[in-house]
């Protein structure tokens, strides 16, 4: 009896270990390093967290989760995989980005001209 007690007890410390494992950490793509991206973004390796470090520190922070896609190597489906990963310092969770309703500019003067 004592030994089924002890293999339920931890059967259940082991499932609340790998439940809190599951629960999907966050990140602040802008503040980031390298191993926290590697480690908390699916499909994503060192060699692609360093190229997305590698892209801020050239382009600057990030401000929508579609500008990742710009990182070489990652593609939509990533950053779609990662969307509820993804945080950008004030806590919240990347949004998709909504479009815009106006039409752009070079738009207009080059259908003005027609």
């Amino acid at each position: 009896m004592t030994s089924i007690k002890t293999l339920l007890v931890s059967l259940f410390l082991s499932l609340l270990l790998a439940g809190s494992a599951l629960a999907g950490e966050r990140i602040n793509i802008n503040t980031a390093d390298v191993d926290t991206i590697d480690r908390v973004l699916v499909n994503i390796g060192p060699a692609k967290a360093q190229a997305i470090v590698d892209y801020r520190k050239t382009h600057g922070a990030f401000k929508s989760v579609e500008q990742l896609a710009l990182v070489k190597g990652i593609g939509l489906k990533t950053v779609e995989k990662n969307r509820d990963r993804i945080s950008f310092g004030s806590g919240a969770v990347a949004q998709p980005k909504a479009l815009s309703a106006k039409p752009r500019a070079a738009t207009d003067a080059r259908t003005a001209n027609r």
